[in-house]
């Protein structure tokens, strides 16, 4: 039996919990009784995302887009925030504590840099592509004196700014909009001093085999949620502004994003 999971953007248990709120409302409408299945951090994600039962599962555009054969795409959120300009994509903060003295990207060249983990799109690739950008025009000249990798999430790489071990990270814009909204007091401890072009948002996708009828039916209450009362407040506190059906094609250039670059510890 295929089975669901909600774990990437769960930042904290009342995510956690409006997540399977919002799924569960989705299966019940497509009149699919499968099961949740936990995963949570520190167990690696990447393991989840090898499963070949998921039925219904948020995985990041780069293993969805390299991945062969590629899942099925089923809906991707739309995030609420103004910034995502009602579309199905994200982008990465680069941020600093909030203590810090540094005030622009620039302020942070010389020092440590940090990154969740090297095959994640945002806290990996999408961070590295935008500051090899930046080498290339400053002439090629390093910018980091060193790197720290291995922080897996957008709370691993606050809890590194904070108490030092970094001078800048990413965190995945989405999550760390989630963060703001459900744990202000942990979020507001470090601030964004550079964003990175958006990409496509992390697609909710099925590795198991799914009939057709069963996929138009998740889809369908997937995009009607937005429009059920009963999860007006879930979709809410997620900054949920709907969900959609993008072309899987969007996620193709994904595949190719990072194999020209360098590693962080080299940046």
């Amino acid at each position: 039996m295929p089975v669901v999971n909600a774990r990437m953007y769960s930042v904290t248990p009342a995510a956690a919990a409006d997540w399977r709120e919002v799924l569960s409302w989705a299966l019940l409408q497509a009149d699919l009784d499968w099961p949740f299945v936990e995963h949570a951090a520190p167990a690696p994600i990447a393991a989840l995302w090898a499963r070949d039962d998921l039925g219904l599962a948020m995985m990041c555009g780069l293993p969805y887009a390299q991945r062969a054969p590629r899942p099925t795409l089923i809906a991707a959120p739309v995030p609420d925030p103004a910034r995502y300009r009602d579309r199905p994509v994200y982008m990465t903060d680069l941020a600093v504590a909030a203590t810090s003295p540094h005030r622009t990207l620039s302020d942070t060249f010389g020092r440590i840099v940090g990154y969740t983990l090297a095959d994640s799109l945002s806290g990996g690739v999408a961070p590295l592509r935008h500051l090899a950008h930046v080498r290339e025009a400053r002439g090629g000249a390093r910018l980091y004196r060193g790197a720290v990798g291995g922080l897996i999430h957008a709370r691993g790489v606050v809890q590194a700014l904070v108490e030092g071990r970094i001078d800048v990270g990413p965190l995945d814009g989405y999550a760390h909009d989630l963060l703001r909204t459900h744990d202000p007091a942990f979020a507001a401890q470090v601030r964004i001093v550079d964003v990175t072009e958006p990409l496509p948002i992390p697609p909710l996708v099925s590795t198991a085999p799914i009939a057709p009828d069963q996929l138009a039916r998740l889809r369908e209450a997937l995009l009607e949620a937005h429009e059920a009362p009963v999860l007006r407040a879930p979709m809410a506190r997620l900054l949920l502004a709907r969900f959609a059906v993008p072309d899987p094609d969007d996620y193709a250039p994904l595949a190719e994003l990072g194999h020209d670059l360098a590693p962080f510890e080299t940046l």
